[in-house]
């Protein structure tokens, strides 16, 4: 997993600053300038990483932020945030396509419930990222407490909506489909958490 985080950042930064010469192979230089960044970034997205419980999804979803944040936990919990917030918001625009197709009582009716419970977990999710983009020292402890409050219960709804789905039959795609996604979402969540206790635990 390291070594596909490194070649994606890689990649990336060749897409973001170009150079003649590395693609002609004439600067060997830059070359290997190119190879030490992406090996240093691939440590920061590891290191923060580290904490989650589902580190590979971690990797493959904060990588893009590795040139910023770098060791910064107050910036990895912010993305943690961000990208759950997008995870989450097509979780809910997925819910609205899939309300035609909900064939059974039980399947429209756990829908519903979690229409409902997503819409509540991204109320969380915003109020936690507005936090984190302006954290005050003063106050770090207090807004920790908050955070941990919003993001548990964006946690606890999701999963919520998971248990909805129990009775509902197993062999429907759109349940199994459905159920994958919102699983997904829960996972990047309980990141985002991690790295919340991560910031916790190392301070303003």
């Amino acid at each position: 997993m390291e070594s596909f985080v490194t070649f994606t950042l890689f990649s990336f930064l060749l897409a973001v600053n170009p150079n003649p010469a590395l693609a002609s192979g004439r600067n060997h230089t830059d070359d290997a300038n190119a190879c030490r960044m992406t090996t240093r970034y691939s440590r920061y997205v590891k290191n923060a990483c580290s904490v989650t419980q589902n580190q590979q999804l971690c990797f493959r979803t904060l990588w893009p932020f590795a040139i910023v944040a770098k060791n910064n936990s107050s910036k990895w919990a912010r993305a943690g945030v961000a990208v759950t917030i997008t995870d989450t918001k097509q979780i809910l625009r997925l819910l609205l396509k899939m309300r035609s197709s909900a064939v059974g009582k039980r399947e429209r009716v756990a829908l519903s419930d979690c229409r409902e419970l997503f819409v509540d977990s991204l109320d969380n999710l915003y109020k936690s990222l507005a936090v984190l983009r302006k954290p005050d020292a003063d106050e770090f402890q207090q807004q920790m407490s908050d955070l941990a409050t919003w993001l548990s219960s964006a946690l606890t709804d999701e999963d919520t909506c998971l248990d909805g789905f129990e009775e509902t039959s197993i062999r429907s795609s759109t349940v199994r489909m459905f159920r994958r996604r919102a699983t997904r979402c829960m996972q990047l969540c309980s990141n985002a958490l991690a790295l919340l206790n991560k910031l916790a635990y190392d301070g303003f």
